[in-house]
């Protein structure tokens, strides 16, 4: 072959195209549904706590001002229920608007919570007043009314970007202020499904949660009644030491009757 050829097959061969290779479409990851399938029995177990705890279908009542109802959800973190209402009262009869209790800081707050009674009231206050600061800065208001035109997803962006407000928190102000259906899960839940073998044990409360929200019917009436009806069966049959499985309405249900039975 004569030299002067060989640069430009050189050149030619550098031209030729290259096989195309095939693209690879990334795995979409699987759904907590499809980790953990929505058991058979779901529906019956949620039939039979309505009818023991919650006969009576529940009527949506919506909160006047729902940053009301985030403040006393702060507060029952780690409170009693008549704890709460007493702290929540309180506040309310100290700084008729919440203004008030801004320009008063996280001191006059926690003084407040202290009269009242209950723990953590310092944590609180500072979640309280870091709340009330960050919707006067942010929002111009203290004010939660407007959350009542935005879609589920958009109260929860803004819930959570509160300080102290976390998915359990936006849950339950979606639930119990706004109607809307959201799954709050609490200790007496994520116990229940434990012990019922539903879910991977290693799943925390913010995973439970998120399975909820995909297998449960999405309505406020369902939701609602299996939350509230769920906390009440955990706090009087399902409890965390010496449970009554013997009065449990679940008990044929639930694999883990048998070992607190024995």
């Amino acid at each position: 072959m004569p030299p002067q050829t060989r640069p430009a097959q050189r050149y030619l061969s550098e031209q030729q195209p290259t096989e195309q290779q095939p693209t690879r479409t990334p795995r979409s990851k699987p759904s907590l549904a499809e980790q953990a399938p929505s058991p058979a029995e779901l529906p019956e177990v949620a039939r039979r706590l309505a009818k023991r705890y919650l006969p009576t279908p529940p009527t949506p009542r919506r909160a006047a001002e729902p940053l009301d109802g985030l403040i006393s959800t702060i507060l029952s973190q780690q409170n009693t229920a008549p704890i709460t209402r007493r702290q929540f009262g309180g506040l309310k009869a100290a700084y008729p608007s919440w203004e008030m209790a801004l320009a008063d800081g996280p001191d006059g707050i926690e003084t407040v919570l202290k009269a009242a009674g209950g723990g953590l009231s310092r944590i609180k206050a500072n979640y309280i007043w870091n709340v009330l600061d960050q919707l006067e800065t942010t929002r111009g208001e203290l004010s939660l009314k407007d959350t009542r035109q935005m879609n589920d997803a958009e109260v929860r962006t803004l819930l959570e970007s509160l300080p102290g407000v976390g998915m359990k928190t936006a849950s339950c102000v979606l639930l119990f202020d706004l109607a809307r259906p959201a799954m709050p899960v609490d200790t007496h839940i994520l116990r229940i499904t434990r012990r019922l073998e539903w879910l991977p044990a290693q799943w925390n409360a913010v995973k439970v949660e998120r399975w909820y929200d995909e297998v449960l019917p999405a309505t406020w009436a369902e939701r609602y009644t299996f939350h509230v009806s769920a906390i009440r069966h955990g706090r009087e049959t399902c409890k965390a030491q010496r449970p009554k499985c013997g009065e449990c309405v679940l008990q044929e249900l639930c694999p883990s009757a048998g070992v607190f039975l024995k």
